[in-house]
């Protein structure tokens, strides 16, 4: 019995199904909700933004206080917004720039600065980013909020939709679970940087992630 229960606690979710079925009762609906998409970079959003745009009303939330150093977040916003201005979208698209503190990354990472990449570090990352897009999302009345932080093939996608739909849960407002690496997404964001010619950074944005890139 004990074994039975283990296997079921580690199968994976098809969070890309999830996702599917949420979309075609969209469709049906003949309507778009508004979504507030918390977006890591360009390059990973570009694909994100083509795809949910079908369906959703976006403002696009760049919250990242975990990038450094400062000249590198300013150029992570700026391929963003120039990335929103030059796609072309079935709904608007619009963007609102996040606080840059990096001491709120800082302050949740003491402690954690020698795990390794992947581990509880960033899980705590992903956690203070969706937090707030939660707090966003529910303070503006969106009917969803999402990451594009699943299309990553080095991200884990399960992890990252456990935290948003328990941080959805106490803010009150539903997350839209993903796996946008799924239907080829991952392709498709790097043929849509090369379209545009995005900066399309080596390594996270932390200081803990750069010298394991360097």
């Amino acid at each position: 019995m004990n074994k039975v229960i283990t296997k079921q606690q580690k199968q994976k979710i098809n969070y890309q199904k999830k996702l599917d079925r949420i979309l075609e009762g969209i469709e049906k609906e003949k309507q778009a909700p508004s979504l507030l998409l918390h977006s890591c970079c360009a390059p990973c959003s570009s694909y994100v933004l083509e795809y949910l745009s079908w369906y959703f009303r976006i403002t696009v939330l760049y919250y990242n206080p975990n990038i450094s150093p400062e000249h590198e977040y300013r150029k992570r916003v700026d391929e963003i917004r120039r990335l929103i201005g030059e796609m072309d979208f079935r709904y608007p698209v619009s963007f609102e720039e996040g606080r840059y503190e990096p001491s709120e990354f800082y302050d949740m990472a003491r402690g954690m600065e020698d795990l390794p990449e992947g581990g509880e570090r960033c899980f705590a990352c992903f956690e203070l980013r969706l937090r707030e897009a939660a707090k966003k999302a529910a303070e503006y009345h969106f009917d969803y909020f999402c990451t594009t932080l699943t299309i990553s093939p080095l991200k884990n996608e399960q992890k990252i939709n456990e935290i948003g739909l328990r941080i959805g849960c106490e803010y009150g407002v539903s997350y839209l679970v993903s796996d946008f690496k799924k239907k080829n997404g991952y392709k498709r964001s790097v043929e849509l940087s090369e379209k545009y010619d995005l900066y399309r950074q080596n390594f996270c944005g932390c200081v803990y992630s750069r010298p394991e890139k360097e």
